[in-house]
């Protein structure tokens, strides 16, 4: 079929196999540039898909070797339709590690889930024994608690009062001013059971009771802080709640790692487009104007090129691994430079619809938009009739 992007609001419906894979390649040729990273050798990712977490299995495979296994909850194709835009990546990754003589299997399914837990932690014992690396980067905006069955679901809303402020609509351009209303009764303690800390440390739990985890096994989990600009919505809000409980988790987890010499870090990442932040208001406004500065000044970065600095600069340097006040991994330290922040606080207070595309790079975050989901890559023929019925090799259901 031939397969064109369809759009609804902030998703895209379809997503392009053969562009998939040009990305997954060309993530792959930027780790190899690089050079070997002495890094962990047996890697689960939780969250492996897109994003940070497909860009960590990337970086460990390709960066260090490792034996990899993927979790995730993609939907495969049908005939006629394609598939979610991680399951062609995985596809394209495991296809690119067995071919490189590789280890790379997946699990596809609800990672909250306690019969995926078994299913990962079965396939651990039988393949790998233990692992010395976790990644921890699920990105769900719902959870059913596996004790309770309770369903949660995540808001993204301030808390104590209205925020109004600018947003863009990215394909338009348009800039708005939106207002959203403040956290009602349960909002907080929803968006901590989705998004907080309970659900990596029941992970970590469950492997260590298996004594799956090696001698000094960490285990990083992903999170964001962002500027003044954003923190009324972001880290002010429901979502700065459940990330400080992912925060403090990490602490709870170092101490339960104690007797292995295990460590759990919290690593801040820089904001990227991915298919959560696009549907953020005000960020991708943010964003954009970000981008215009960053490149501008020589340190703008996508999730692998960050992926590839957390590892070979701060987890895997031979040293200590660095952390701020709050024993957390700064990989978001370009981004937040003042000399930066000050930059996208004046464009800030200047952008409207008539200047963005001047002041803003709102062409590179529709492309990287696009970009996740396989369309506009180089070299692809979207022209072309693509096979959409791709099978990810290894996948464990």
């Amino acid at each position: 079929m031939i397969i064109e992007p369809r759009m609804r609001g902030f998703i895209c419906l379809t997503a392009h196999p053969d562009g998939a894979a040009a990305s997954v390649k060309n993530q792959i040729e930027y780790i190899k540039s690089k050079g070997t990273i002495n890094g962990a050798k047996k890697v689960l990712v939780i969250g492996a898909s897109t994003g940070f977490g497909l860009a960590s299995r990337i970086t460990s495979a390709f960066g260090s070797n490792a034996s990899t296994i993927g979790v995730f909850f993609e939907k495969p194709p049908v005939e006629g339709k394609t598939a979610s835009p991680g399951w062609y990546n995985s596809a394209a990754f495991e296809t690119e590690a067995h071919a490189a003589g590789l280890y790379a299997k997946s699990v596809n399914g609800d990672a909250f889930s306690k019969e995926i837990k078994q299913q990962t932690i079965d396939l651990i014992k039988a393949d790998l024994g233990q692992v010395d690396l976790v990644i921890y980067s699920l990105a769900s905006p719902v959870r059913q608690h596996p004790e309770t069955g309770v369903l949660h679901r995540s808001v993204l809303k301030p808390i104590g009062g209205v925020y109004t402020n600018k947003t863009v609509d990215f394909h338009t351009g348009k800039v708005s001013e939106i207002s959203i209303q403040p956290a009602q009764d349960g909002d907080i303690e929803n968006t901590v059971a989705v998004m907080g800390g309970e659900d990596w440390a029941m992970w970590i739990d469950a492997l260590k009771a298996e004594n799956l985890l090696a001698e000094g096994a960490q285990t990083v989990a992903y999170s964001y802080i962002g500027p003044a600009l954003t923190e009324a919505v972001y880290r002010k809000g429901t979502i700065g709640r459940a990330k400080d409980h992912l925060e403090a988790t990490a602490f709870e987890i170092t101490d339960s790692l104690k007797d292995i010499h295990g460590k759990a870090y919290v690593s801040v990442n820089k904001a990227l487009v991915t298919q959560a932040s696009s549907a953020i208001p005000v960020i991708p406004l943010y964003i954009s104007l970000l981008y215009k500065i960053m490149k501008a000044e020589g340190v703008h970065e996508g999730t692998i090129e960050q992926i590839q600095r957390l590892y070979a600069e701060r987890l895997y340097t031979g040293g200590e691994v660095p952390v701020d006040e709050k024993g957390r991994i700064r990989i978001d330290d370009w981004e937040m430079r003042d000399d930066i922040q000050q930059k996208v606080a004046a464009l800030w207070e200047q952008a409207t619809t008539e200047n963005l595309a001047e002041l803003g790079d709102l062409e590179g975050y529709r492309d990287d938009f696009y970009n996740l989901f396989g369309f506009g890559l180089n070299g692809v023929d979207y022209k072309a009739e693509a096979n959409e019925l791709v099978n990810v090799e290894s996948i464990s259901e």
